[in-house]
């Protein structure tokens, strides 16, 4: 499935994405932190369905312009409403953590989506003890506050993933977590949730643990129209440490 950059404009910032061609409404990707539109192609490639998709680059990352001073969820979801003004069509969408929080609340406001698929998302609070170390740290630190005292990753693992190429992606896409992790903790969803009958993945090893299995159940307590897929033998980071299972998962729910 070859991709191609396409982009568009709100409120005089560009907005990029990776687009692939097909038959049918497209399927719109919102990846969370850390995470811009390259990272998720090899999972919007093993959806393996004749729909169009596009894999969004949010603000702050890619090709997409910077958060702004006046930045918040809802700026995320108008620009991912604006996506839906340039696609002239109804779609899908994907979204995965802070992503799929974006994806859920567009849905709840727009008739125009068809359905959600949502890989964990997130609502507050979060993780709001690391707030002030993330204002304060610089873009290595960010990323390890994120592995580390978030994710609860080992620390061997974080030091051997600091040792790899993705080391500097991740720099890049930590400049703006700590506009990102404010502006989820300052998120409240709209009544329109309730309405909601999503598709909910949730990995095998998240569930019941924090931080991530107990924001999902924060969300999934507000979409009692939704169901849940487990994902064997993943928590959080399917997408990086196996794009195909998790596209696959996600294209027979779409």
């Amino acid at each position: 499935m070859p991709s191609k950059s396409r982009s568009t404009r709100r409120a005089g910032t560009r907005l990029h994405g990776l687009w692939s061609a097909g038959e049918g409404p497209p399927t719109v990707v919102v990846p969370g932190v850390l995470a811009d539109a390259r990272a998720f192609l090899p999972v919007a490639e093993a959806f393996d369905r004749p729909e169009p998709a596009l894999v969004l680059d949010r603000r702050g990352r890619g090709g997409s312009g910077p958060p702004g001073d006046d930045y918040s969820t809802r700026t995320e979801v108008a620009d991912l409403l604006a996506w839906l003004d340039e696609l002239a069509s109804p779609v899908r969408l994907v979204g995965w953590s802070y992503g799929a929080t974006i994806a859920l609340e567009a849905a709840a406001l727009d008739s125009r989506v068809l359905g959600v698929v949502a890989y964990e998302p997130v609502l507050a609070p979060f993780a709001e003890h690391v707030l002030p170390a993330l204002r304060r740290a610089d873009l290595d630190t960010r990323v390890e506050i994120v592995h580390e005292e978030i994710a609860r990753l080992p620390r061997e693992r974080v030091t051997a993933l600091r040792a790899t190429a993705a080391w500097s992606r991740l720099r890049e896409l930590a400049a703006p977590l700590p506009q990102e992790h404010a502006a989820l903790n300052r998120f409240r969803p709209g009544e329109g949730w309730a309405s909601l009958a999503a598709e909910l993945v949730l990995g095998e090893h998240s569930r019941g643990r924090p931080p991530y299995g107990e924001a999902f159940e924060r969300v999934a307590d507000r979409l009692p129209l939704s169901r849940t897929t487990l994902l064997p033998g993943h928590g959080h980071l399917a997408h990086a440490e196996d794009p195909v299972a998790l596209g696959r998962l996600i294209g027979t729910l779409l």
